[in-house]
């Protein structure tokens, strides 16, 4: 009887690591098809999620956020920080990677070559303008480029080294996003409510949709508009909204309130952009699910390799329960780093390790390519 249970276990862990190969190779599979659409460029609108160096090169941002010191970037062989707020590399690097070409140089480093893109995106950069977040009363002390900034930045790209546009820009992949996620954060960390927060979430989006527009009229053809994360499952609002009240807990012990609003605003951000859709109906325009993404691979974050006691814990970090801590955040002095963070979900209790954000590609990735109609 021992021996047959001994060997029915020895079977079914065969099993597990059997499908989970297949997982993983299925998962590789599907981001190498992207390079089926053809695309030679791609262009990165956004914040923290997608930043490859622009924070790093303001002097306001450099001076405010941390992601310009080891141990961000520790994943890179220089062992340097590259800007990235993460300890390698990001959704928009795997993308960039899938579409086979090479990782996409920031704007502000204006030596760089972009022959294959640019990213524009900015850590801690909000979708509305920093005049329009005052008259909030909410301060983004690390930056002022907002997307309308950006999409400047973007004009002046291309009025000065892009001849025939349209035509160079049909196989362009655009990100506009994400963004708009700061402008909730710094709200949410500035003592806004929920209920405040979805009176700004129309604003939000009605921003973000005149800069899909006005990407368009660049030239684009193929636009990707990501949501928000639930963001109720990040070690930072998980430590700032803690509570002993079980019921403000969802079964995968997320913050149940701000989940909801993360819904609420992304619903919104949808059904802006199948409005645009009817407008624009030879544009392939797609919503990049960030939530739903971030959902599954908590689900199943043991089985892809993730240590089930750490999973809502930041692996570089200092505190209780969810190892964050604002004031002492990753990259100050003497705040330890885990010892495996490919362990980890989140890095920073703010933003993920490079290990998340490749299965974070992958799903979206495999989402995506219905939807851009590659042969």
């Amino acid at each position: 009887m021992t021996l047959t249970i001994r060997v029915m276990l020895d079977l079914l862990v065969i099993s597990f690591m059997f499908s989970f190969v297949v997982l993983q190779q299925k998962s590789s599979a599907q981001s190498l098809r992207l390079m089926k659409c053809g695309f030679d460029k791609i262009y990165q609108l956004g914040d923290s999620l997608a930043d490859t160096g622009n924070c790093i090169r303001e002097n306001l941002c450099a001076r405010r956020l941390r992601s310009g010191r080891f141990p961000y970037g520790m994943n890179f062989s220089q062992k340097k920080s590259t800007g990235r707020c993460s300890n390698g590399m990001l959704i928009i690097d795997f993308i960039a990677l899938g579409s086979g070409l090479p990782l996409l140089n920031p704007y502000k480093l204006q030596s760089a070559n972009f022959t294959h893109g640019v990213n524009f995106a900015v850590a801690g950069a909000t979708a509305l303008p920093a005049e329009v977040m005052a008259e909030k009363k909410i301060v983004n002390a690390a930056t002022n480029s907002s997307l309308s900034v950006q999409l400047a930045w973007m004009s002046s790209h291309f009025k000065t080294s892009t001849r025939d546009r349209a035509a160079k820009l049909k196989k362009a992949l655009f990100l506009v996003g994400e963004v708009g996620g700061n402008d909730f954060n710094h709200g949410l960390l500035q003592g806004k409510t929920i209920k405040e927060l979805r009176y700004m979430a129309p604003e939000v989006v009605q921003t973000i949709i005149h800069g899909v527009r006005r990407v368009i009229g660049f030239g684009a053809t193929q636009i990707v508009v990501p949501g928000n994360f639930p963001i109720g499952c990040l070690p930072i609002y998980l430590t700032k909204f803690r509570t002993d009240n079980s019921t403000a807990y969802d079964n995968h012990h997320c913050l149940k309130d701000l989940n909801n609003f993360a819904v609420f605003y992304n619903y919104h951000l949808q059904q802006a952009i199948q409005e645009l859709k009817k407008r624009y109906p030879k544009i392939t325009l797609i919503y990049g699910d960030y939530y739903n993404a971030y959902m599954w691979l908590l689900s199943n974050a043991v089985a892809l390799g993730f240590d089930k006691s750490s999973l809502q814990k930041a692996c570089c970090g200092i505190g209780r329960g969810y190892n964050f801590d604002l004031s002492k955040i990753c990259g100050s002095p003497r705040v330890p780093i885990c010892t495996d963070p490919n362990a980890y979900i989140s890095w920073d209790g703010i933003h993920l390790t490079q290990e998340a954000y490749k299965w974070l590609a992958r799903w979206l990735i495999n989402d995506m390519l219905p939807k851009l109609n590659c042969q």
